[in-house]
């Protein structure tokens, strides 16, 4: 049966609150799993603001209601009001998750500052960063971290390479490259390994292989303007030809106000035969498979602005 794996991305102190609990409810009632990612640290969602002089930012802004979707609130931490610290504010929250049965992960310390700056930083603050998320975790939950899904999908070659340092057998760090419909331009592309500087690095890559739900509202795909009404189909579409992919949803969309799109969809792959599943099953699978290696890449995604954690279409080829 092949599987879709649900990454839930919780960025902020309202999505732990109220986004996640919905999502994990939904999940339940559907005998469906999935992997929560945790943001750890402060809540500066303020700050994202700045990102307001980047190419594609207002398209995005515009097709996807931020403020709808994020609340005046939460888009004022760190900027009017004071950033609260989700790990310290929200441990109980996160626990309820894990006791629901499912699987829970890092995300981030602190969710824009990591995806602002990470790609420019060095080792230090790198280790830095992710040692607090670390931490962290490990005072909420009473043990150490199995998973780790990048703020953005950005990353370095350090937090690379610490991911390894933590023991970590796999993430889901970045996203498979689409073409303007949202399908795979690699049909190969599923997980694998990094290389960096002449080593291969032991954990397993699980990248995104699907558009995300807020990058396909609002735009032209084919022809019809994808809406809430047609939202699932659009995506059930892609999934039509069996194979394994990475969802990746966000507690704050698809587990508030997206939420009976999310429901269209799990429902929608359960009756295309999918098993809705974590990373620790998509995991469980990919070990049984050799894995291509590929360095670290870059590029861009239709529907989201800036440059990504990519797979590249062509493995490495280790001389």
């Amino acid at each position: 049966m092949p599987f879709i794996t649900l990454k839930i991305d919780v960025d902020t102190w309202r999505g732990t609150r109220e986004g996640a609990p919905n999502l994990a409810r939904l999940l339940k009632k559907l005998d469906a799993s999935g992997t929560f990612l945790f943001s750890l640290g402060p809540d500066h969602t303020g700050w994202a603001l700045r990102r307001a002089f980047r190419p594609g930012f207002f398209q995005k802004v515009a097709r996807t209601s931020v403020l709808e979707h994020y609340g005046l609130k939460t888009l004022m931490y760190g900027v009017l009001l004071p950033a609260p610290d989700i790990g310290k504010s929200c441990a109980a929250d996160m626990r309820a998750i894990q006791s629901a049965g499912f699987e829970c992960g890092i995300h981030c310390w602190d969710h824009v500052r990591w995806q602002d700056n990470v790609r420019k930083r060095g080792g230090a603050w790198t280790a830095k960063q992710m040692q607090a998320a670390f931490d962290r975790f490990c005072d909420i939950f009473g043990e150490a971290p199995r998973t780790h899904g990048a703020a953005g999908w950005q990353m370095n070659e350090h937090a690379f390479a610490q991911l390894d340092a933590f023991g970590m057998a796999y993430a889901s760090d970045g996203r498979a490259m689409l073409d303007e419909h949202g399908a795979l331009l690699d049909t190969a592309a599923g997980p694998y390994r990094v290389r960096i500087g002449g080593k291969t690095l032991a954990c397993i890559q699980l990248p995104t292989t699907l558009p995300t739900l807020d990058e396909i509202l609002g735009r032209q795909l084919g022809d019809r303007v994808i809406d809430a009404s047609n939202a699932a189909d659009a995506l059930l579409r892609l999934t039509e030809s069996p194979r394994d992919h990475v969802f990746t949803l966000h507690a704050e969309l698809e587990g508030q106000k997206l939420i009976p799109i999310f429901e269209q969809l799990l429902t929608g792959w359960q009756a295309q035969g999918y098993d809705l599943v974590s990373m620790a099953d998509y995991h469980r699978k990919a070990m049984n498979s050799d894995l291509p290696v590929y360095p670290v890449s870059w590029g861009e995604l239709p529907g989201r602005s800036g440059e990504l954690i990519v797979q590249p279409a062509q493995a490495f080829q280790i001389q």
